[in-house]
């Protein structure tokens, strides 16, 4: 149990740090000192620790074990760089819908897929991994089209042209967002 301890200890901490790293690359550094703080909660910690495995994440193993993740469930709820987060019941339809997601999140959410691919993948990693992750499910992912077309257009971004390139079109989005200019460049919805 206290390899578990160390392991998820471990293992969020230097995920937190690496999405950090990211927000400060990509212009949103407020998003970067507040992300995943709720990882550190009872109700998520425990369940990581008792589900850690080291190569995935425990909500995973959380869900083969009980059927449902607890853990997921609590941090979904609380932090708005998951696209789960933005879900409302339409007025249109009387059903649960995904909702467009601000650009600061979006940004955020493609931070925390960069750097969970590279916690979970190590060395192994490269900038196709993410996108790739990103393709296996998008047929089955309940997400606002808009907010989908935009973590697609980064990740291929990053998958295409490399990192440095796309912390700088972030960037360059933050500055035209807080303009007001919230159309994104070379973006075709």
């Amino acid at each position: 149990m206290f390899d578990n301890l160390k392991g998820h200890l471990f293992t969020i901490i230097r995920h937190r740090h690496k999405v950090m790293e990211h927000c400060f690359k990509a212009g949103i550094i407020r998003r970067g000192l507040v992300h995943d703080l709720s990882k550190f909660s009872p109700t998520e910690f425990i369940p990581g620790v008792l589900y850690f495995q080291g190569e995935r994440s425990p909500n995973e193993k959380e869900r083969e074990v009980t059927g449902y993740s607890k853990a997921w469930m609590h941090h979904k709820g609380r932090n708005r760089h998951h696209f789960e987060y933005w879900t409302d019941y339409s007025t249109v339809t009387k059903k649960l819908e995904p909702v467009r997601m601000p650009d600061v999140y979006i940004f955020e959410m493609f931070c925390d897929r960069v750097a969970a691919s590279k916690i979970y993948n190590k060395e192994r990693y490269t900038d196709h991994m993410p996108l790739d992750y990103f393709m296996r499910a998008k047929h089955r992912r309940i997400i606002e089209a808009e907010t989908a077309a935009k973590l697609e257009f980064l990740l291929t971004m990053l998958a295409e042209r490399g990192e440095d390139y796309t912390f700088r079109y972030i960037r360059a989005q933050v500055k035209r967002s807080r303009r007001g200019m919230t159309e994104w460049r070379g973006l075709k919805l």
